[in-house]
């Protein structure tokens, strides 16, 4: 809904509110946005910027990190990684606690997280704990049971750090590192071998695995009242954890390739219903590479395939055009049938949405 001064202007000529109390409720919507522009991530210059500059910094010390970094060795490692993160953490208070400046600040305090891995990767080769070979760049590429302390170090660090700050970005090294130990974590209970993972009992695994994290980011986002979102990233990483396995699942079966198609169907149900576009884009991907299954697969000679798809795709309109006409009773009526917790969730996302 979009609110202006000429509806409240028209509430208090009703006298619905009282003309002192329609501007100062306008006053107070426009400092709320103001604050909330200021404090969310929006498509401004500044933000982009912010970004930007952040996403270099830490690519850089991860992902871009190239060989030459190896010549410094375990003891040289762990001093660069723990001056990086001091100097990532000192930014962090300064631009926090003086400039009051959260999201750069949050930017920083992912860049000292980010730092965890390396600080531990280099004092497991000062501690004589690391042999086989495996450069520290391979942590971001490969699969290997090896980098679990890694992940679980650098958990713990994101924890305290979240807990510490407060700031929704602290989220994205959990979810990433949650992703990440959902794929190393299936050799390690398999034998050790990175092509556990390919695996139908790897993908089961990483398929499992997603499933937890989205229910992670649910418990997370009903928990949250503030303007804040924490799941953001939980749900991000969890759907394509959980969606990813399930996809990469080979079935013989039509009638498996069909819940495959209701499961994807179910998520774009769920993304409707929380305001959140992951499950929407995957669930549509998933019903996509279904419906060029039958296409290529089932219905290849058949000249009805394409008017019976036709059919179906002006059924789902013609059930958008009722569900607006009864949207209301329609929606009192399912959030009857949740949890109350859960219902006060999809009322307050689709508002917010």
């Amino acid at each position: 809904m979009n609110i202006n001064p000429a509806l409240l202007d028209e509430a208090a000529s009703r006298g619905i509110l009282q003309r002192e109390q329609s501007l100062a409720l306008w006053r107070f919507l426009v400092d709320h946005q103001q604050a909330r522009e200021h404090h969310s991530p929006s498509f401004k210059a500044a933000h982009v910027l912010y970004y930007l500059g952040g996403m270099i910094a830490i690519g850089a010390m991860t992902l871009f990190m190239n060989l030459g970094w190896e010549r410094f060795a375990g003891t040289g490692l762990l001093a660069i990684s723990a001056g990086y993160g001091a100097v990532a953490i000192a930014l962090t208070e300064f631009l926090l606690r003086r400039k009051h400046l959260a999201l750069p600040a949050g930017i920083c305090a992912v860049l000292g997280v980010a730092m965890v891995p390396l600080a531990v990767y280099a004092a497991q080769h000062v501690m004589g704990l690391w042999s086989g070979g495996g450069a520290y760049r391979a942590y971001y590429t490969h699969i290997d049971w090896r980098w679990l302390f890694m992940e679980l170090a650098t958990l713990g660090a994101a924890v305290i750090a979240l807990w510490r700050y407060r700031l929704p970005f602290l989220v994205l090294p959990v979810a990433v590192t949650l992703w990440f130990l959902s794929m190393d974590i299936t050799p390690f209970l398999l034998g050790g071998e990175a092509a556990s993972f390919y695996s139908d009992l790897g993908k089961r695994i990483s398929t499992g695995f997603g499933l937890a994290m989205m229910l992670l980011a649910l418990l997370v986002d009903l928990r949250a009242r503030a303007t804040k979102d924490f799941a953001f990233w939980l749900y991000v990483f969890g759907v394509l954890t959980f969606w990813g396995g399930l996809s990469s699942m080979n079935s013989d079966s039509e009638v498996g390739k069909f819940i495959y198609c209701c499961i994807n169907l179910g998520l774009i149900a769920v993304g409707t219903a929380l305001a959140r576009r992951v499950f929407a884009v995957f669930g549509g991907l998933g019903v996509a590479f279904y419906l060029g299954h039958l296409s290529h697969q089932v219905f290849r000679d058949s000249m009805l395939f394409p008017v019976a798809l036709t059919a179906i795709g002006l059924a789902i309109v013609a059930v958008g055009v009722a569900w607006q006409r009864h949207e209301a009773r329609l929606g009192n009526w399912l959030r009857a049938m949740l949890p109350s917790a859960i219902g006060e969730l999809v009322q307050r996302r689709a508002a917010i949405g």
